[in-house]
């Protein structure tokens, strides 16, 4: 068992009840203030704990970290060192905000300087991505959109149940929450017209999805085992790979996405280490025909991770529209890390591999307005009165994630992004 995750913990900093960053948590992220450029920290309740501090100031003597690990824009030079040292640190964390250790509990003049209130931070984008793909992983989602567009009686394409289908992303253009999105503009085929034409899109949609985080760099030709894939994960974060469905309709034959991705996706700052969430494995959903022996794993490979989306008009108040789970995955991160490989692919520290659309069975679960309105046939209303098919300029799309096992919760941060007027 890693001792961090003892849902027995408690802190001497206050957590308040419903809190995403209990002691069990200790995700990393890289943060700023009005007096700090971007260092690394770690979330504890309402407050963000300086890890450059501490590293300075002897708190994670003994652990034999490079000088300036924490004093950079990036984590990933700290994720780089390894599985092994970054649990060690977790581990060191939890002990100093343990209720019963003194050691910075005690030193006041330290604390002080340590613990920075959340509400003074700005999170940034925790780590330099140098390639980003994203995974179309959800049956429930497939289904829904081949049947949409194709035939339900066909809606998975014949290689769907043999292979996690993915895709190369634009990794530029992902940004950290808060980050506005402008209306992506493109080509469109209205379905009463011969030619397309180029306006702004009519169809903005998000995509909830969650996203691993590599920590490992493999050479070009070597392929990472599926049952070793864990050891290449630091993390998860939260994922909206915002959509123009009437862009992507009319340009993905045959080369897939392109201008109806590429223009923005948000992710959320917090990384929740895979080490954390241990202890919300599951099972996933029996997967018939059998794989292929290169993707063939046993065990609990799911996370049982309740995820939400929240649409936040201009001046009104949020509406749920969408409740679903993490555990619904068909493919799951140790298959999708070991296809994404197994041609000899290379990856890289900060690598971001995102699960596509998390739809569950019922409409309430889908994971994007596309399936939410039926491609705009059933349009959604809001508290406010409003109703969408699709997104409009002024709203916000906030997606939350929580995990909860023996009265730990854990939770991931606000990933949220408000949609801006076409340029």
């Amino acid at each position: 068992m890693i001792k961090a995750n003892d849902p027995a913990l408690t802190s001497w900093v206050e957590v308040p009840k419903g809190s995403d960053f209990p002691i069990q948590n200790l995700p990393f992220g890289i943060f700023k203030t009005k007096y700090l450029s971007p260092v690394a920290g770690v979330a504890i309740g309402n407050f963000v704990l300086d890890l450059v501090y501490l590293h300075e100031n002897g708190f994670l003597d003994g652990y034999d970290l490079p000088s300036g690990i924490f004093n950079q824009p990036y984590l990933n030079d700290f994720i780089a060192l390894g599985k092994k040292k970054t649990r060690a640190i977790r581990e060191r964390l939890s002990e100093l905000l343990r209720l019963d250790n003194d050691e910075l509990k005690n030193n006041v003049g330290a604390r002080e300087l340590a613990l920075i209130p959340m509400d003074e931070v700005e999170m940034l984008l925790p780590v330099k991505i140098p390639n980003y793909t994203d995974f179309y992983s959800s049956e429930e989602h497939a289904y829904n959109v081949g049947s949409m567009f194709r035939d339900p009686k066909n809606a998975l394409l014949p290689n769907w149940k043999h292979l996690p289908v993915g895709y190369h992303g634009r990794a530029s253009s992902i940004v950290v929450s808060g980050t506005p999105i402008h209306r992506p503009k493109g080509q469109i085929k209205p379905a009463d017209s011969e030619l397309p034409v180029f306006c702004p899109s009519q169809k903005l949609d998000f995509e909830l999805e969650m996203a691993f985080i590599t920590n490992q760099n493999t050479r070009l030709g070597t392929s990472v085992p599926v049952h070793d894939a864990d050891n290449y994960i630091f993390g998860f974060v939260l994922f909206n790979d915002w959509s123009a469905r009437d862009i992507q309709q009319w340009e993905y034959v045959p080369l897939g996405p392109f201008l109806g991705k590429n223009f923005g996706s948000t992710l959320s700052p917090w990384i929740v280490t895979l080490d954390a969430l241990e202890p919300f494995r599951v099972k996933g959903p029996e997967q018939f025909p059998n794989v292929l022996p290169y993707l063939a794993i046993e065990g609990e490979r799911n996370f049982d991770i309740i995820l939400e989306v929240f649409l936040k008009p201009e001046g009104a108040s949020e509406t749920t529209i969408s409740r679903s789970n993490f555990k619904y995955l068909y493919w799951n991160v140790n298959q999708q890390l070991a296809h994404h490989t197994v041609n000899g692919c290379n990856i890289q520290v900060g690598d971001l591999y995102a699960s596509g659309t998390i739809s569950g069975p019922s409409p309430g679960s889908y994971g994007s307005m596309l399936e939410l309105s039926w491609n705009g046939q059933r349009p959604l209303h809001l508290t406010d009165g409003s109703a969408r098919t699709f997104l409009q300029d002024g709203d916000s799309i906030i997606l939350r994630a929580h995990a909860e096992h023996k009265g730990v919760r854990i939770g991931f941060g606000d990933c949220s992004g408000k949609i801006l007027p076409a340029t």
